[in-house]
């Protein structure tokens, strides 16, 4: 059961690396910052189009690895029509699925990112999938300098 799961996750992690949502300049976003992970290259620019504080549009350009682009495409569907709370709760909640010690997973309240809850497993990743979060996270901030993992 847990193996299919697995293969279940991975396949998506994939499918999001092969065909990224989201995945084109916006030429009108209210919301540009550009996100770099100097460890494996991972490089993108998040755009988000704003209605007050909700993000109504998401999208990103950029290239990294499959589980930096699998990230930055499942985050780009979750986030459009939420507001910047709900958004900000969304990256705190898969910060902490990706890096902490806590078993459990609310995989109700996180949806199709727990995907990729198992690169806690493996330390060297983990900065590839928080990349497109962090640079939500300076986003929703309305920080425009370059954020890095590093």
């Amino acid at each position: 059961m847990f193996d299919d799961l697995r293969d279940l996750y991975q396949e998506v992690i994939f499918d999001h690396n092969r065909n990224p949502r989201n995945f084109h300049v916006m030429e009108d976003a209210d919301r540009k910052v550009e996100g770099f992970n100097p460890l494996c290259g991972d490089r993108l620019t998040l755009y988000l189009k704003m209605d007050g504080d909700k993000i109504t549009d998401a999208s990103f350009q950029g290239s990294g690895c499959a589980i930096s682009t699998a990230s930055v495409s499942l985050m780009t569907e979750i986030v459009k029509g939420k507001t910047e709370a709900e958004a900000e709760e969304l990256f705190k909640q898969f910060h902490e699925m990706t890096t902490g010690k806590e078993e459990e997973v609310n995989l109700e309240a996180i949806g199709k990112l727990a995907v990729l809850a198992g690169v806690r497993e493996y330390p060297a990743r983990v900065k590839c999938a928080t990349l497109a979060w962090h640079t939500l996270d300076a986003a929703l901030k309305n920080e425009q300098e370059s954020i890095s993992t590093e």
